[in-house]
């Protein structure tokens, strides 16, 4: 009997994975838990598992292909014979939906008919949003709004509403238009990473939250002399002199629910590391109660899986404070970070100039207030100017 291997969920944001490669071949023998191909989420490269004995039947999904979840790539054959016959099948197909484009030629500005061919969604035999026969009536603006959006709607979109009201409801759920890119100079269409389309998602979630943005001028004299004489990350003491202020300003480690504030008992710092593929925030654990030597373990092992795209969903999800530090580009004299989901707090480090850094504060308003902001930032920079027994290394615990 054929099993069919689907693309797995392998993290709570997956909806799709690009299948990077097969490990195995079709005919080739595989045994329960062993790696039969390698899959890229919005975050790492994972592997992908058998779930029992077998052998690897096609057809199989084509490599650099985008697979949502869910969706056969695959099957697993109880003998050698079975996987050869399922092979001669057609192999198959993702959706269009998310499939990865070819690259388009480049097209010229006024070659508007190409060019819609490209990037226009198509839009239905007739951009007018007629009424329907139950009498209500629209004002002359609802109506161009609805004819505005009937021209970008798909087909499986819903009727055109009924009134005045229902279009604005409509218009204030739906995206807007796409850009007019026929306007401007030739182009062409690049697929992004799954990690920078990842962080295009959580960023278009994050515009929900009510942010505020509280900024302060300190010296980091102090830190960057601990960091040097105990060979310490001066990233890793910057996290953990937020840690330690977030401990005395407790609601800085909450999250705002339509329930109530969360209030975590651990702070967990996501520190933002760029990479080529776009940015990741790895998050070290119990930042604050740890020692140096355990958390520069870790922050050291985090490290290198961003650098091979090992991150499992543990090193970067369920952070509760963050840190994005842009001081190793001279020319950042400061800037501010739009705030995640799921945190109150983002500290932003600028680039060092006399010894001293702007540090800008974004913060969740339904959590926290300006005077809030302002004494933790002081909090902040009292440890700053005084890094004693919490800036020195200590040896972890056994």
């Amino acid at each position: 009997m054929n099993q069919p291997i689907t693309m797995p969920a392998l993290s709570d944001t997956m909806s799709n994975g690009r299948l990077v490669r097969w490990t195995k071949h079709i005919g080739d023998p595989i045994k329960k838990g062993e790696s039969i191909a390698e899959v890229e989420t919005d975050k790492a490269i994972m592997d992908v598992e058998a779930f029992h004995d077998g052998y690897l039947g096609g057809p199989l999904t084509a490599e650099d292909t985008q697979v949502p979840v869910g969706q056969v790539i695959g099957y697993i054959a109880d003998s050698p014979t079975q996987s050869t016959q399922v092979s001669s099948a057609a192999a198959p197909s993702p959706p269009a939906s998310v499939t990865s484009p070819p690259p388009a030629e480049p097209v010229s500005a006024n070659s508007g008919t190409a060019a819609s061919a490209v990037i226009q969604p198509s839009a239905p035999e007739s951009s007018s949003a007629p009424e329907r026969s139950s009498g209500a009536r629209m004002s002359p603006y609802a109506r161009r709004l609805a004819q505005q959006r009937a021209a970008h709607a798909s087909p499986e979109q819903a009727a055109p509403p009924e009134t005045h009201a229902d279009v604005m409801r409509s218009a204030l759920r739906q995206p807007p238009p796409a850009t007019d890119l026929d306007a401007g100079p030739p182009y062409r269409i690049a697929w992004p990473s799954s990690v920078r389309e990842a962080v295009a998602n959580n960023m278009i979630k994050s515009l929900a939250t009510p942010t505020f943005h509280v900024a302060a001028q300190l010296s980091v004299g102090a830190l960057k002399k601990a960091a040097t004489e105990g060979g310490i990350s001066l990233t890793l003491l910057l996290a953990r002199a937020a840690a330690l202020a977030v401990k005395v300003n407790p609601l800085f480690n909450a999250a705002y629910t339509p329930g109530g504030l969360a209030l975590r008992q651990r702070v967990d710092v996501a520190i933002a590391v760029d990479t080529p593929d776009g940015l990741i925030a790895a998050v070290l654990r119990d930042v604050a109660e740890r020692t140096l030597a355990q958390l520069s373990t870790d922050w050291r092992g985090l490290r290198d899986r961003v650098s091979t795209r090992r991150l499992a969903p543990e090193d970067y999800q369920g952070a509760t404070f963050y840190l994005s530090n842009l001081g190793t580009f001279p020319v950042v004299r400061s800037f501010d970070a739009v705030l995640p989901v799921g945190a109150t707090a983002i500290l932003c480090v600028a680039a060092a100039e006399d010894e001293r850094v702007i540090f800008t504060l974004g913060c969740d308003h339904r959590v926290v207030a300006g005077a809030d902001a302002a004494r933790f930032l002081q909090s902040f920079a009292q440890l700053l100017a005084e890094p004693g027994p919490w800036g020195r290394p200590a040896s972890a615990s056994p």
